[in-house]
């Protein structure tokens, strides 16, 4: 099987083999952009390691992973817009560089895109694969969704936050893993079994995102931290301070959210997280949905060694810094 390192590499060169269109160029340059900005490829590697347990071929799934990327990041590019974000891996968000309407209409694309990296699997499992994909896709627009209707309630709760990430993030993990092991010839059941682990891996990475975005290295971090705060954005570290706090410290929580001080605001709450231990609270949460996907991971019918790899990438979540 291929090292986390070396899966990393095959997709940078697929993605650099991809060509668009030269012409509309502002349609077009906007994909190439925000494809070659990087960042982990954390999705399309686990795909690939997926589909490695059943098919050491990696290079049969690779279109697959490439329509998991693909699609991923028009997501990134229309959730930009949404949060208005200024920075997306340590770069201009694709909004910025070339304005809202030519970043939809790019981001539009790209759902195309992906689909036309699908249509080049095998015919005999071009149905499951796309099924998977399109369960995949409803799941993360109806997470978004909720994610914006969450911005107008002030009664949102941890289990509804839970979930609104579980579908907004975490779904994507598991259909990247599950398309991957239908791709690799898997059962259904061990198809079922690593999109459980995917699924939550994916809650786990995004509880550690919300944590970094409080408590990371901005340089590393590649976005602004302290975005979640500025916006309100009710993250499981607030939805925690706003059940745990108390009389005058739930007041000058309350008081924060109109506060356009914005570093003051980002200093004003980060003392609360830290005074109610919000951050170890969160990382509790984190290792508790790792434990569930290592359990469901176990139940795939293969060989310990060979999951080796997979128990690689989802223990450098718990280490990393961006």
């Amino acid at each position: 099987m291929h090292t986390i390192f070396e899966l990393q590499q095959l997709i940078e060169t697929a993605i650099k083999k991809v060509e668009y269109p030269e012409i509309p160029s502002r349609l077009y340059e906007p994909i190439s952009y925000i494809m070659r900005l990087g960042g982990k490829r954390i999705r399309p590697v686990l795909l690939l390691l997926s589909s490695e347990l059943f098919n050491t071929d990696a290079s049969e799934a690779i279109e697959a992973a490439l329509a998991i990327e693909t699609f991923h990041n028009f997501t990134l590019i229309h959730d930009d817009i949404m949060d208005n974000a200024p920075l997306r891996r340590g770069q201009d968000t694709v909004h910025i560089k070339w304005g809202v309407n030519n970043a939809i209409l790019s981001g539009d694309v790209m759902m195309v895109e992906a689909n036309k990296h699908l249509t080049n699997l095998d015919a005999s499992i071009l149905k499951n694969a796309l099924h998977c994909f399109n369960t995949t896709a409803q799941g993360v627009c109806e997470g978004q969704q909720l994610d914006m209707e969450f911005e107008q309630r002030t009664d949102v709760s941890i289990v509804e936050y839970i979930n609104m990430i579980r579908l907004k993030t975490a779904v994507l993990v598991g259909g990247a893993m599950k398309l991957g092991a239908i791709v690799g010839g898997a059962s259904e059941q061990d198809a079922e079994h690593l999109y459980d682990f995917g699924e939550n891996f994916g809650i786990a990475f995004q509880l550690q995102d919300d944590i970094l975005d409080v408590y990371g290295d901005p340089v590393k971090f590649g976005k602004q931290v302290g975005g979640d705060i500025i916006s309100n954005k009710q993250t499981f570290l607030l939805l925690k301070l706003k059940e745990l706090a108390k009389g005058n410290d739930l007041a000058l929580l309350e008081s924060q959210y109109a506060n356009t001080d914005y570093p003051a605001k980002i200093e004003a709450i980060t003392k609360l997280y830290n005074q109610y231990h919000i951050r170890e609270l969160a990382v509790t949460e984190m290792k508790r949905s790792l434990n569930i996907a290592f359990a469901a991971l176990e139940k795939v019918s293969i060989e310990a060694v060979r999951k080796n790899e997979l128990t690689l990438l989802a223990e450098s979540l718990l280490d990393r810094e961006h």
